[in-house]
């Protein structure tokens, strides 16, 4: 988790922009009419309103500028030394503090001059203390240009710094420059550091994030440090001295044994022994780079020698060659060990572990008399009890697969687990062709019903509701009374007459539903075609009578006699409310 996120920081305008955009709002948000026939207590009202709002303006912008750029009391200190080492503390503060007096003076000039313009007696003078006091403003904040300048840089250059988290898992890279520190940090992590073969490549911190047992790590690139006193070291070297200084974190010290760097071993001993104070409290690694071309075994003895302080100090001293990657997880790998046994050690010492413990108890029963008591393992704990099991057994003897299985399955029913069941997939091995699969065995059902059909549903009604089962016998019965009947001469009548007749029936019916579906569109048609008028005072012509129907039924060869007149005008009404409502 980053605590420290400065690209938050909004831009730091310039004074002229700070002055045009507050006073532009002013005319933008507030009323710019104003009459010399109005009352002067409206005018009063008009020009104090001007002020109001531009002193607040002012007020807002200044006190969220004050408060987005960080305190150096607030801050890790960490972040307090590197700021301290970047812009200069003092003139940090400096700069701020500026600007908070400024903004308590443009308050003040607010205050004046809304208690003069109480006693503005004319259009004139209140626009006259008006324009003075927007002009006071003005002036008190074109006198913060090189503050407001100063910050807006420095607040580009917090902005470009490395998200860097002081109090996780950290691993920093330090020693000679051109020593392979920045080949280092790119071998473990996703950085991409620039590598150069001259010596200042790398001018401030850059920061790359690896893995490791399922955690994030934090490494360093720090500048290259010189072997000289600290009040004379520059602005890039104080860098890496600060976060040596601040960082709870584990400390590669990088070794050249070849001299390629640019200095020996001699030099960077010395190096190393100066900046060992800033060691204090942290776990220190010292590797020797570039074995590729000179291994630490290969070395002079007068080297040698000056590398014996680091076995006396239990320092551990590692070979590796970025070039070639030899040694490189290694370094990693010890380092991150390390760097978690320090942070679990110093855990220990603090006054949570005592919480902790007072909640703890072992219980340890002791033996009231003779009678063996076996232990019983729960099913639930089976699992660990074997997987622990085998771990031990697999260190003292190797043991063939098979041979692991049958001790199980015969320590098993000892230690209170079930058999394992056979799965589908070990029947069809067994049975190999004359497997067939059977999904109803385990169905939770008594064994009586268990393969009854299944009921079909179709739209909530049992099919098997309308299925007979007598549906063959009844329909013998049906035929042998059919075959009774044709005996008896039910069905002898005259063929020809009644075709005859079923045909002039069929025909009839056929002209009537054509008559019907033609009479059906055309009113369709009219409905859709035709515009509703509004009723008036003259009733329409009937589109349908009795006479119309003896027509067109005479047209087509239909008779209708008197006696059936009644029962054609019923069907006539009752058909035309039913075309009405389609």
């Amino acid at each position: 988790m980053v605590l420290y996120n400065f690209k938050k920081i909004a831009v730091v305008p310039t004074s002229k922009d700070f002055i045009d955009f507050t006073l532009s709002k002013t005319q933008r948000r507030t009323p710019c009419v104003v009459h010399k026939h109005y009352k002067i207590s409206r005018i009063r009202g008009f020009y104090m309103r001007k002020i109001r709002f531009t002193q607040q303006n002012f007020h807002d912008r200044l006190s969220q500028i004050i408060q987005e750029f960080p305190k150096l009391d607030n801050v890790h200190p960490f972040y307090a030394d590197l700021m301290n080492v970047l812009y200069d503390k003092d003139h940090y503060k400096i700069a701020l503090g500026q600007l908070n007096h400024a903004r308590h003076l443009i308050d003040n000039v607010g205050k004046d001059y809304l208690r003069l313009l109480k006693f503005g007696d004319s259009l004139y003078r209140c626009k006259q203390l008006k324009r003075a006091a927007l002009g006071r403003m003005a002036t008190i904040m074109k006198r913060q240009a090189s503050n407001l300048e100063y910050l807006e840089q420095v607040r580009q250059h917090l902005a470009r710094l490395p998200s860097i988290d002081p109090y996780t898992r950290t691993i920093i890279i330090c020693g000679f420059p051109n020593v392979g520190k920045s080949s280092f940090i790119n071998k473990i992590t996703r950085a991409e550091v620039e590598v150069q073969p001259y010596a200042f490549t790398t001018k401030s911190l850059y920061v790359g994030h690896t893995d490791y047992k399922y955690l994030r790590w934090q490494v360093i690139d720090t500048p290259g440090i010189l072997d000289h006193p600290l009040d004379e070291r520059n602005v890039i070297e104080m860098q890496a001295v600060t976060a040596l200084a601040h960082l709870r974190a584990i400390v590669l010290y990088f070794l050249d044994p070849s001299g390629q760097c640019g200095h020996s071993i001699s030099e960077q001993m010395s190096l190393f022994n100066s900046i060992k104070p800033l060691f204090n409290n942290k776990p220190v690694l010292v590797v020797a780079n570039k074995s590729d071309v000179v291994r630490i075994e290969d070395i002079s003895e007068e080297d040698k020698e000056l590398l014996k302080p680091l076995e006396e100090n239990n320092i551990p001293l590692l070979s590796m060659s970025t070039l070639s990657e030899e040694g490189v997880s290694e370094v990693k790998l010890q380092a991150c060990e390390a760097l978690l046994a320090y942070r679990i050690e110093n855990k220990a010492q603090t006054k949570k572990l005592d919480g902790i413990l007072n909640r703890l108890h072992v219980a340890i029963p002791k033996p009231r008399d003779d009678k063996e008591r076996l232990p019983f393992i729960p099913d639930s704990v089976w699992i660990k009890k074997l997987a622990k099991t085998k771990a031990a057994a697999n260190q003292e003897v190797e043991m063939d697969e098979d041979e692991e299985e049958e001790e199980d399955e015969e320590n098993a029913p000892k230690l209170g687990k079930k058999k394992k069941r056979k799965t589908e997939r070990d029947i069809e091995m067994e049975m190999g062709d004359d497997y067939i699969l059977d999904l109803k065995k385990n169905y939770d059902l008594p064994d009586e019903y268990k393969y009854d059909i299944i009921p079909e549903i179709w739209e909530g009604h049992n099919i098997a509701d309308y299925i007979d089962p007598e549906i063959f016998k009844k329909l013998e019965e049906l035929e042998k009374e059919e075959n009774i009947r044709d005996e008896a001469g039910y069905y002898a009548t005259p063929k020809i007459e009644l075709d005859s007749t079923i045909e002039d029936i069929k025909k009839l019916a056929a002209q009537i539903r054509e008559r019907k579906e033609i009479m059906k569109q055309e009113s369709r048609i009219a409905a859709t075609t035709k515009p509703k008028l509004p009723r008036t005072s003259t009733a329409s012509a009937r589109e349908r009578s009795v006479s119309r129907l003896k027509s067109e039924m005479a047209r087509i060869g239909v008779d209708i006699d008197e006696k059936a007149k009644d029962v054609s005008i019923q069907l006539l009404r009752s058909q035309s409310g039913k075309d009405r409502y389609m």
